[in-house]
């Protein structure tokens, strides 16, 4: 089966405090975005790219796929008023009989968990990165009081990319769609409809980068990566 990745990278930059989309913006010298697509583009699961963006920003996604020569991007397309259409429109634009959608904004992501992830879907039919909690989390009640604590040993902080058959995630855009529900990420989607998605082990380092700290953040962990790999 052929796997095409949906890249949904239309957010703004307000929680930035940048005036332009998020994914422009640089981390150690290069844009957010290319770093994600680079990922995916040494994916060896990975078939083709589809990124969904602002039509202001199609050009520049056009750019950075000349300037560093990828050569699986298949598809520029405009995203939509929220997230699930944005979703949707690359879905309706991606090759594959599978679909990996990710957060443009989540650049750290690796080849080797994209592969891991790719694989579980093919297993399960569904399958989505996500990490173990380690904080204790409580519920609280209206008043900001604590009611209650939530057991972490069943509780996953789910990451992307979030990988599907391509017929059916899209099918199930449709209908939620239709029934008038909003969701946040996909996995909602197949949950809705009592479907079941595989949890693959991610990893910590896959965050997705939304403020000015997650960039110090982002630039530690490359710069670790950078070192692991020159003393191997």
């Amino acid at each position: 089966m052929t796997v095409t990745a949906v890249i949904v990278a239309g957010g703004r930059g307000r929680r930035m405090g940048a005036d332009i989309n998020k994914v422009f913006l640089p981390l150690d010298g290069t844009e957010i975005l290319t770093h994600t697509l680079r990922a995916f583009e040494l994916c060896p699961d990975i078939d083709d790219i589809v990124v969904v963006t602002g039509e202001a920003d199609i050009d520049k996604v056009k750019d950075i796929a000349e300037r560093e020569g990828f050569k699986k991007l298949s598809g520029i397309v405009p995203g939509g008023a929220e997230r699930s259409d944005s979703v949707y429109n690359g879905l309706c634009n991606a090759k594959g009989d599978i679909a990996a959608i990710h957060d443009g904004a989540r650049c750290l992501i690796t080849p080797q968990d994209i592969s891991a992830v790719v694989k579980d879907a093919e297993k399960y039919g569904a399958a989505a990165l996500g990490v173990t909690v380690k904080d204790t989390l409580k519920s609280i009640n209206d008043n900001g009081s604590i009611c209650g604590t939530i057991d972490r040993e069943r509780t996953v902080l789910i990451q992307t990319p979030q990988v599907f058959k391509k017929d059916d995630i899209k099918a199930l855009h449709e209908r939620i769609k239709e029934d008038g529900y909003t969701v946040t990420d996909d996995c909602s989607v197949f949950e809705r409809y009592g479907r079941s998605v595989h949890v693959t082990t991610g990893s910590y380092d896959n965050i997705k980068l939304t403020t000015p700290e997650d960039i110090a953040i982002g630039e530690r962990i490359l710069a670790r990566r950078e070192q692991r790999e020159g003393v191997l």
